[in-house]
Order: C-alpha cells, then structure tokens, then sequence
C-alpha cells in the first residue's frame, strides 16, 4: 500500500514538538507540491493527511488482491512540466507510458475511429466518416495548440487580484507593479496571438461545445469524439454556453518534450505521481502524517491563526495553514464562522459542486475486444492503449445522457470514457488479466429514483454501463472479476470531494481566474491572514495539473519576505 504513516504515537510526538513554520492540511498531488517549494524555500513544513494513504484523488488502491486501481484520476497530461523538472520527479519514480493512440471510439455500425498514432493514419481514419473534417482536424488540432500557448501563461501565473483594506502602502504598492507586469505580459501574448485568433478564442471560450464542433466538422463519430473531453467532471451539457472552456482545459497538457494533448498512462497507477511528489518533498525535509484529520483551525481571539487541531485531540502549531481541502470543506466546516466576512461566507456557500461523475474500476480476465476491430486476439492494440469512448457516437447521445440527469436519474445510456492501464503496465495486474477504468456520466448526487446508498441499486447502475460495453465489446460483462464503484456522495466521504466535484468546484467561466474560488480572493489568500487555499478550488483550477499547489506556495514564501 501507497505511503502508510509511522506509528500514530510516534508521529503525534513529531508533530507536537515544536511548531511548524507551515502547515499543509490534505495530501493531495497539490498539497505535496506546495510542501516540497515550501520545504525547498526554507520552510519547516508538515502535511496532515485525513486518510490511511497520500495522494487525494490521485491515487493507487489494492481493493481486488492482485489489481491496482486508480480509484479517482486515470490519465496524466496536465501536470506542469516545470513542476515535473523543478521536483525532479523522473528521479523520484514518475515513469509515464504513452500510449499507442490518444483515442478510440467504436461503433454499433461495425466501424470505429481510431486518433493520435500519427497525423497520416488520421487522415485515414476521419475520411472514413468525412474527408472534409480529415482536411480541417489537422488545422482545427493547430489551432487549439496556438491557443494553449497563451493559456500557459495564466496557468503559470498568479492572479492579479486587488489586495484588501487594511493592506500597508508598501504591499498596496508592490502589488499595483506585480499586477502590472501581469496585464503587460497578458498583452503581449494577446498580441502575439492577434486580433483574429483571440476574437477565436473568446468565442471559443464563451460558446458551447456543439457550436464550436459544428462550425469545425460535420462528422457525427469526430463530434462526439472531440465533445468528450468537454464534459469530463460536469454536470453540464456540451449545448451549454461556456462548455467550450473545458474542452480546451482538457487539451491544455504538455509534456516536458513539448508535445501537447497527450494523456499517460503512469506506471503503478496515478498514487505513483503523489508517491514521486511526497519523495521529492520528503527530500527536502517535509514530513508527511496520515491518519491525522484536521478537525478545525485553531483561532486567537484576536483573529490570529494559530495551528491545526486533529480529530484525536492533538494540537499543531503554526502561523500559516494551506488547505489542499474544497473552498467549501475549508471554510464551511474548518473555519470558525465568526472569523469570516458574511459577504464572503455566502459567496462559498452559493459556490457550484454540482457533480455528475461516477467512476467504475473493474477487474477483468481477459483483454476487451471490440467488434469493430474485427479482432479475437489476447494481443494488446493501439485501441486498447488509448482513450476509449463509449456510448457516444453523436453528441446528440451526450445531450440526452445530460438530460436524464437534469431530471434527477442517471443517464439510461451513460457516457463512458474507458481506459485499459494493465495494457501498458504489468505491475498492477496478474499475468493475462486486466485493470478497466470507467469514467461515466452522468449520475445525480441525489437521484430521484433510488439511493446510492442502496447496494441494489448501485448495482442496476453498474451492471447498466458494463451491458452498454457488450454492445461494443461482446462478453465483457462475462470477464468481470469484481469492481469499485465511486458515486458523488462516495466521492466526497471517502476522497473529500465536495459534492463529488473532481475539480473542487465547477469550472464555468463564472468559476475562473478571478472569480475562483470567490471574486475578490483568487490569490490563495484569504480572509484569515495565514490561511491560504493551494488545492484545485483555487486558481486555476482542476485536473492533475500541480499550478494550484506550486502558485500558492510562491505567494506564501513572497508574503513571508516581506517585513
């Protein structure tokens, strides 16, 4: 297992013996980073950990003997390449396995389409279906790319967000420049991109998926293929204006050789990636508890933050807490109400975490085969490396899927995203058999005809998304050795994903950069001096992606600097 902590004496004794120059409440992929550039900046640093294992939601579980599941994240593209050089995380164990083709979506029909092996073959594969959208797909990928090269820099950038009443002059000042120099470089890449390809990009951004795809292809299978990645997390439809936003957040990925849009499998599961992260981090002396849940901040009267108190009792010191927790876990049950401006209390509570994700890990005998492929072979293909998408061969099947959620049921034909990781890593199932991934949309936190709590009736959903696989892959169903099954309100008990949200928050345009988590608060700071937020509640946002972490751990140590 993944990171256990030491003896619970032991590590209790550490904790309390003196008192931290920083506390990091969950040990998330975020929560470790900002640990590791804090550790790296001088800083005694200790990160509480509410679980038995580290990594949040990226994380490696042995719930099946023999078979390693990712339960939360699968796949890895958008974490920081500077973090992965600037951690050294290679050294500390990150081996990524790309795969043999980005994506494969099978159809009823008999035929399939099958992206990413080269820019030839997909050519080849989208003429299938429309030699009009295999022309456009190259300048539509091109496109996309040019886009990301001005969102690297917000993602790499802190917000130049106003400081509060109260502040000294000198901070007022020194934020004024630090602000604009961000707007000054904002507008040097605006222009480097030009007026016509940022008017693109805005309509990009405040549009929804379907436009955007209608207006760049007329093939159903490529539309829907593309739409996924629009969807992946929400509770939104790709009809929905804004939905754009998302589906260039799940393009924006980049490896450290430069290559964009490629989604890794990782060697031992994603717990590998925070098992690299806590290496680098424990290198540079931080200590990492598990089983230490946080139960509130401890406050002086005056306002003053003073340390952590855990759930067993134990008291640890510290004048500044960065919580990897939701906005909403942080500061609805962590915080005393009594310390928090009302305006900004209420901003929280309205905040979106609406969910429609439950995600399935299933092991399994034998190899999928899909029909479409016209293969009765145990060998590993390019299709089974790749993102698989079932149920959605029109985006129209998405639209409806959305729809039975909006009226309170899980979807009658849920979308699936399915990812086969034992096809490219041995080490996380026995010879011959297979670890399956499931991402599925769309299941209500609450719907209205059942409980998730009903064991019946999770396994009416369950079987629901394996039968759907059938259709495409003939005797899945049959291979299943066992599963995990991760509804919303699984999510948020057992990973303390609010509202099952695996962005620790929706990701509209209402939701970003400025307005993320609250207007007004989108630096990591908060009200609380001391208190910053570092996990995917904050900007900019979710996804394996370590900026949230890395950012707020630069604002701790410049707030830190300053007399």
């Amino acid at each position: 297992m993944w990171n256990r902590s030491f003896s619970s004496n032991a590590t209790r004794a550490v904790l309390k013996e003196k008192k931290w120059d920083a506390l990091i409440v969950g040990a998330g992929h975020n929560g470790l980073i900002a640990a590791a550039y804090l550790a790296r900046g001088g800083l005694s640093v200790a990160v509480l950990e509410r679980r038995h294992v580290i990594g949040g939601a990226a994380v490696t579980e042995e719930l099946i003997p023999g078979f390693k599941f990712s339960r939360c994240s699968y796949l890895l593209s958008l974490l920081r390449p500077s973090i992965i050089r600037d951690l050294e995380l290679g050294r500390h164990g990150l081996k990524l396995l790309k795969p043999m083709a980005a994506s494969f979506t099978p159809c009823l029909d008999g035929r399939h389409l099958l992206l990413g092996m080269d820019d030839e073959h997909d050519y080849l594969e989208i003429s299938k279906f429309s030699r009009r959208d295999a022309e456009a797909y190259p300048r539509y990928e091109r496109q996309l790319h040019k886009y990301c090269k001005f969102m690297d820099f917000i993602l790499d950038s802190r917000t130049p967000e106003a400081l509060h009443k109260g502040s000294s002059f000198n901070d007022r000042l020194r934020e004024k420049v630090q602000n604009s120099i961000f707007w000054g470089r904002c507008l040097q890449h605006a222009l480097s991109l030009g007026q016509k390809d940022m008017v693109e990009l805005i309509d990009l951004l405040v549009s929804p998926t379907s436009k955007v795809l209608n207006e760049w292809f007329e093939s159903d299978v490529l539309k829907a293929t593309l739409a996924g990645d629009a969807i992946i997390g929400t509770m939104t439809s790709i009809n929905n204006s804004g939905s754009g936003y998302v589906l260039l957040h799940h393009v924006m990925g980049e490896t450290t050789h430069g290559d964009r849009n490629i989604w890794s499998h990782v060697e031992g599961g994603m717990g590998s990636v925070s098992m690299a992260i806590s290496n680098a981090a424990k290198e540079a002396g931080v200590h990492i508890a598990t089983n230490a849940e946080v139960s509130e901040l401890m406050m002086e009267d005056s306002g003053r933050l003073k340390g952590v108190l855990l759930v067993d009792g134990t008291q640890v010191h510290s004048s500044v807490v960065l919580s990897n927790a939701t906005p909403y876990k942080t500061f609805m049950e962590m915080v005393p109400h009594t310390f928090l401006p009302d305006d900004f209390l209420h901003a929280i509570k309205c905040s979106n975490y609406t969910s429609g994700t439950t995600k399935i890990n299933v092991a399994v005998d034998k190899l999928p085969q899909f029909h479409s492929c016209n293969l009765n072979s145990q060998e590993v293909g390019p299709q089974h490396t790749a993102t698989i998408h079932i149920g959605a061969e029109r985006m129209e099947d998405i639209g409806k899927a959305c729809q039975d959620a909006w009226n309170g049921f899980p979807s009658r034909r849920p979308i699936m995203e399915m990812t086969i990781p034992s096809s490219l890593d041995k080490t996380i199932s026995p010879p011959g058999k297979h670890v399956v991934s499931l991402f599925t949309q769309y299941t209500p936190y609450k719907p209205l005809d059942g409980c998730w709590e009903d064991v019946t009736y999770r396994d009416l959903y369950a079987q629901r998304c394996f039968k759907l696989i059938d259709e495409y892959a003939p005797g899945f169903s049959s291979s299943i050795i066992g599963y995990d099954m991760l509804t919303p309100p699984d999510l948020e008990r057992e990973i303390g994903l609010t509202g099952g949200n695996i962005f620790h928050g929706a990701m509209g345009l209402d939701s970003l950069f400025l307005m993320r988590p609250v207007k007004g608060w989108s630096n990591h700071r908060t009200p609380i001096k001391g208190l910053y937020l570092c996990g995917s509640g904050s900007h900019p946002g979710g996804g394996v992606m370590g900026a949230p972490g890395r950012n707020a751990a630069q604002v701790v140590l410049g707030d830190l600097r300053e007399p």
